[in-house]
């Protein structure tokens, strides 16, 4: 707050920010207008999430409510948010989400030159227990002269432009990149906007938690089985790691990269090729960490460098702490010797 009252006079929303960004790199204003057509759509989820029950919103998709009118799922009505704030905002050709099989095609009278892929409501099976839950998103640049297809969203993380993600926890937020570092805002209610509350966030070298659903212990690879029991029995004399893992893609790595350590979601036996997609989960937050100073990886490959062959794919994922996720590399790679 300022010394001259209650109000600080000068906050620097998300807006304000990206519009900064994109002057020092003398931008058009059209990812600033795409990230702003985002943002709305994350202030009507936000308020959607905290009115869910008393609006029926966890009902069942396609059910008829006592007006006649159709209630739509949580999750449906996100997914229906975020497609036509992007579409209204006329900054993008290609929209890939969680929700849909295909991508989708903007008519050519909207379109703009972005590629976004997003998951309008990631943790979407902790809604009824008011579990924390989230959006996650990721924009490329259309790199083809032709009409955009399906094919234009296949783009290694390398080539992000930006990515994030909301969480609708305690507090509304959204977490930033557009390539210069990682900005984290926190939505004012009483003004509607998202306000700038912490600047170039940096992940700690090392932490001290784990994140992993051990419930799939008796499918993992024996190198995931030797990087846990080294995490909760050292042999080294140094204290065992806390296990924290919430289930919700966008909390446990907000919470890694707050506070450091390693999330975890590997291939097993149920799963071989991993069960978190690439596109709209592995590559945003992949994104976010290394730009936060972390790293996150396959065990095998730098996720950001993976080439997708399709939109659904499917990325094995450790993510968070340099050293964490590099003492995870080394027991991996151990185990998996060509």
């Amino acid at each position: 707050m300022s010394e001259q009252g209650p109000f600080d006079t000068n906050v620097v929303t998300v807006t304000r920010f990206v519009l900064e960004e994109g002057r020092k790199a003398k931008g058009t204003g059209e990812l600033t207008t795409l990230l702003n057509s985002m943002c709305t759509a994350v202030k009507a989820i936000s308020t959607a999430v905290r009115k869910a029950g008393i609006a029926h919103l966890y009902g069942i998709a396609g059910s008829t409510n006592v007006t006649g009118d159709q209630v739509k799922k949580l999750d449906i009505l996100s997914n229906d948010l975020f497609i036509n704030m992007i579409k209204s905002s006329f900054t993008s050709c290609v929209l890939v989400s969680e929700e849909d099989e295909n991508a989708i095609i903007i008519d050519p009278d909207k379109r703009g030159k972005y590629i976004v892929c997003f998951d309008p409501l990631d943790g979407s099976s902790n809604i009824d227990c008011l579990v924390s839950i989230g959006t996650i998103f990721a924009v490329y640049k259309k790199t083809t002269e032709s009409e955009p297809t399906e094919k234009d969203a296949l783009q290694p993380g390398r080539n992000l432009v930006a990515a994030g993600y909301a969480l609708y926890g305690s507090a509304t937020s959204i977490v930033l990149s557009t390539g210069g570092g990682v900005n984290c805002f926190m939505l004012d209610p009483s003004i509607g906007e998202f306000i700038l509350v912490d600047r170039d966030v940096r992940i700690k070298k090392r932490g001290d938690i784990y994140s992993v659903n051990e419930g799939y212990s008796k499918y993992f690879d024996p190198a995931v089985i030797e990087y846990l029991q080294k995490k909760k029995f050292p042999q080294d004399g140094s204290k065992p790691y806390n296990a924290r893992y919430v289930g919700s893609m966008v909390a446990d790595v907000h919470r890694t990269l707050m506070y450091g350590g390693i999330f975890l979601y590997p291939a097993n036996v149920k799963s071989p090729e991993g069960k978190l997609r690439l596109l709209y989960e592995g590559n945003p937050m992949a994104y976010i960490i290394e730009k936060a100073g972390g790293m996150a990886t396959t065990g095998s490959q730098n996720i950001l460098d993976i080439q997708p062959v399709g939109i659904h794919q499917r990325v094995p994922v450790a993510m968070g702490s340099p050293d964490d996720v590099r003492e995870y590399i080394s027991i991996y790679k151990k185990h998996f010797k060509k």
